[in-house]
């Protein structure tokens, strides 16, 4: 399969590496420079697993005006707030028969791309995979390889063949791949997960571990679970667990599956980038209020981490 990855960082090294080192034709586009231009010198990126192992792996990369083959299938991972403006930069390589395929964290980055793409051509989805991006050039894997699962689901229509090739070559990566049929259920599990994880590690500047062992830790993930489950039944938006079950995942992927990962928002905070913060806790916000009801829990951690943002300037 002939494939390109839009935004080469973490996620976007692992899907791509991942995909090229099972056969596919993989070529990535980014618009950070530093992150090109190290690839470049280096002939490769620099790839390491939990901070071991370290070894150069040989891509190819540009930024998307340089680009100007037709890919089968498009991989995007950029921040939701870029989004439009980098697909803007991208859309004269998207073909008529190009499927664009996103695992972005919050909401709103499929509905951006369905600017340039028909919906039917989309492929949305979840993560549950640890990486981090170590400086440009330089990715670490978090997690035994095959470990972590991901959801595939269609932004419209149901599944298709296209939609299994893409499940099938996943698969053969180790990525344990599942095809979904309900895609707003699928998008708004993980955001919901992310609205607990994310959000009190980058407060707290804590790993997931570090995260689960407070022994208060399930009480508080409940309590911000429960306000975002109001807002998606409200809406009518059925995700994959029940509240509990949510709960029960949460704990065990913080403390069992990844306990000594930083997630991408504290990753973003510690590196002085904007965080998603808007698209996630924000996004339950906003549900919850077209329904006429309240979320100030997920209310108070969007403040609170604008404020850590705001703060950054005051670090010497």
């Amino acid at each position: 399969m002939k494939i390109v990855v839009i935004g080469a960082g973490a996620m976007g090294l692992r899907y791509g590496v991942l995909l090229q080192e099972v056969g596919n034709d993989v070529h990535f586009v980014d618009t950070w420079e530093p992150n090109v231009e190290e690839i470049r010198k280096n002939h490769g990126v620099e790839v390491s697993r939990d901070g071991k192992d370290t070894h150069k792996v040989e891509i190819s990369i540009s930024f998307p005006e340089e680009y100007h083959e037709e890919p089968d299938l498009a991989i995007v991972f950029i921040k939701d707030m870029h989004t439009e403006e980098v697909m803007e930069r991208c859309k004269h390589f998207i073909g008529k028969n190009t499927y664009v395929m996103t695992n972005q964290n919050g909401i709103g980055g499929a509905e951006a791309i369905a600017k340039f793409v028909d919906e039917e051509r989309i492929i949305a989805g979840t993560a549950m995979i640890a990486t981090v991006m170590k400086g440009p050039g330089k990715v670490d894997f978090i997690g035994k390889r095959g470990e972590g699962h991901v959801n595939l689901v269609k932004m419209t229509g149901e599944p298709d063949d296209f939609i299994y090739k893409v499940a099938a070559e996943l698969e053969k990566a180790q990525m344990h791949p599942a095809v979904q049929n309900d895609y707003k259920g699928t998008v708004w599990t993980k955001l919901v997960f992310n609205s607990v994880v994310n959000t009190l590690c980058t407060l707290m500047n804590i790993t997931m571990g570090q995260l689960a062992a407070y022994k208060n830790a399930e009480d508080l993930a409940r309590r911000l679970l429960n306000e975002a489950y109001d807002a998606v039944d409200a809406e009518g938006i059925k995700l994959e667990l029940d509240r509990e079950g949510l709960v029960k995942q949460v704990m065990y992927v913080s403390a069992v599956g990844n306990p000594l990962h930083y997630p991408s928002m504290h990753q973003d905070m510690t590196t002085n980038r904007p965080t998603e913060v808007d698209y996630i806790n924000g996004a339950i916000v906003r549900l919850a209020e077209k329904h006429g009801l309240k979320a100030p829990y997920h209310s108070l951690l969007v403040d609170l981490v604008h404020l850590k943002e705001s703060s950054r300037q005051f670090e010497n």
